[in-house]
């Protein structure tokens, strides 16, 4: 049986992603609980942020449809939070790899794109993976091979 990663242990490795990879300025977390964006994080050398959402597993029953509501509910979260002001900020879904598997297909790599989103991938071990507009638009792209042998 795999593990079950809360939205603690995903924010966890995904902070450790991101000071590894030049971002850890004024990082801000909050609480499962607390109101706002889960983590702002700053880059180390110039002045631009990532503002991201992050969501846990769920070890119900029916988690297969928990995953999709964690995707849909987390994209809802992270757009009522983008400003159009000047600024432009990097937004980002932080997610168990099961349901960012489900965010890289169903997010349309044009919308990725225009908003500047990205989607972290977090696998039961801890292991981070970055998801850009152009990995989207690579998965979006293959299709589906139908198997007529039996």
């Amino acid at each position: 049986m795999q593990k079950v990663l809360s939205e603690r242990e995903v924010r966890r490795a995904i902070r450790q992603w991101l000071f590894r990879n030049g971002w850890g300025r004024n990082c801000i977390e909050k609480e499962t609980r607390e109101q706002g964006v889960d983590m702002q994080v700053c880059h180390n050398r110039y002045s631009r942020y990532f503002l991201i959402e992050t969501k846990g597993e769920s070890s119900s029953a029916s988690a297969k449809s928990q995953r999709e509501t964690a995707f849909v509910y987390s994209l809802g979260q992270i757009i009522t939070r983008m400003n159009v002001g000047k600024a432009r900020y990097y937004y980002g879904l932080g997610l168990p790899a099961s349901s960012a598997s489900i965010a890289v297909r169903r997010i349309p790599w044009q919308v990725a794109k225009k908003l500047l989103l990205y989607v972290f991938s977090v696998d039961a071990k801890g292991k981070v993976k970055q998801f850009r507009w152009q990995d989207m638009k690579l998965a979006q792209s293959k299709k589906p091979t139908i198997s007529l042998s039996k």
